[in-house]
């Protein structure tokens, strides 16, 4: 067993901002989320032992790599702090978070603050899309390519439908519940948008398609934004408990995790997943490694989860894959309620990353951000009742990287 690790605070800054258009750029998104961080756990900069950064392509998309020292740049008392910047495409987050965790565990640190960020929007819609692709494995699956992502994920829903059959009316359903859900977050990409039915169906005008299976409003959208939490030991947590008045019991803490790699292109995870019952074994794993570690038999011990939903067909794909159908059967739980808002399971209730919005090296962070506020009662509008244990699941390029928490209270 190791020590539990504790969520202190956490911040997520407005992922509608577009922060070039106020002459800001990624050093003051770390700035934001970091300050926001600490005053959201009420410890001072000081007392930060350890940091750690999730970004994908901040060289790529802004010109600046050297992440680590940025973060010492947002506040005078980070000099001489040791930190790391980590990247795995979608999942870098979640990577920061995991290297955070091994410091407190091991003992080296009791302190760590952990922020994700991307800015995304200061560049052109197709530049973002060619740049993402260095995720997938370059050239072999991108060249010639104009949307690289799209058209892999459209694969996963090819798949879909050639094992098991696949409506789209399901995938539109998907779409439907994160854009809702989003309209009651603060901070979501797509509050405020308008979202008439015609634009979740298959109308050409209402919801042009990409690439095949995949149409507008299957994507994820490209985001400005941050997230940092603050990570403490047990012997930390409980002296800041005592300063707060707080009981430690009603304190987040990651009860659970687990982090796989698979194969770099899809078509060789899809290959390799022939015979099998689900399409990427692996994510499975992932989850249940989760689970296991926090002592949850089945994924129904959670109240909700925050998950990966780049496109549509992801989101299916990660309904069966966490247990709560069996494989293939993703759409019964649509029909029947079990994944939408006020159901057995709700899946992102903060409207995930499609109607939350996506800054990739925020992801991870942002999800484990909300899984806190959900436990202890803090999500506002998007709180799920009485919720007192939650999961997320992040993954990076096409399900290589994949990682799970649960965070309990």
């Amino acid at each position: 067993m190791t020590p539990a690790v504790f969520i202190l605070g956490g911040y997520q800054t407005d992922f509608a901002r577009k922060w070039s258009r106020e002459g800001l750029g990624i050093a003051d998104i770390i700035t934001e989320a970091a300050q926001g961080a600490l005053a959201d756990a009420d410890v001072t900069a000081d007392q930060i032992e350890v940091g750690h950064v999730g970004n994908f392509i901040g060289e790529l998309l802004t010109g600046q790599g050297h992440l680590g020292g940025i973060l010492v740049e947002a506040d005078k008392a980070f000099a001489g702090m040791p930190v790391a910047r980590h990247e795995a495409a979608c999942a870098s987050g979640s990577m920061a978070i995991m290297a955070a965790m091994a410091d407190i565990e091991s003992g080296r640190y009791d302190v760590a603050l952990v922020v994700g960020a991307e800015e995304m929007r200061s560049r052109s819609g197709f530049d973002v899309a060619q740049m993402l692709g260095s995720a997938a494995w370059v050239p072999r699956e991108t060249a010639g390519v104009q949307f690289p992502w799209p058209q892999l994920f459209s694969e996963l829903a090819q798949e879909y439908d050639a094992r098991y059959g696949l409506d789209p009316a399901y995938l539109a359903a998907l779409a439907e519940s994160n854009f809702t859900n989003a309209r009651s977050n603060a901070h979501a990409h797509a509050r405020d948008w308008e979202m008439p039915k015609n634009v979740f169906g298959r109308d050409d005008p209402g919801n042009p398609a990409v690439s095949g299976w995949i149409r507008k409003q299957d994507c994820s959208q490209v985001s400005d934004g941050g997230a940092a939490v603050v990570l403490a030991s047990p012997a930390f947590t409980e002296r800041w408990a005592t300063a707060h008045a707080k009981r430690l019991a009603d304190i987040p803490r990651i009860t659970g995790w687990g982090h796989t790699s698979a194969r770099m292109t899809l078509r060789d995870k899809l290959a390799d997943a022939k015979d099998k019952e689900l399409v990427f074994p692996h994510v499975q794993q992932a989850m249940q490694q989760a689970l296991g570690r926090a002592n949850s038999k089945d994924v129904f011990d959670l109240d909700l989860v925050e998950l990966h939903d780049c496109f549509t067909s992801t989101h299916y794909m990660a309904i069966d894959h966490l247990g709560i159908t069996e494989p293939g059967q993703s759409y019964q739980a649509i029909e029947d309620g079990t994944v939408l808002a006020g159901g057995r399971l709700p899946l992102n209730p903060s409207g995930g990353l499609m109607g939350g919005g996506h800054p990739v090296g925020a992801t991870g962070v942002r999800m484990l951000v909300d899984a806190s506020k959900q436990v202890s009662g803090q999500a506002g509008q998007t709180q799920v009742e009485s919720a007192r244990r939650a999961g997320t699941l992040n993954i990076g390029g096409s399900a290589t990287t994949v990682a799970a928490f649960v965070v309990e209270a």
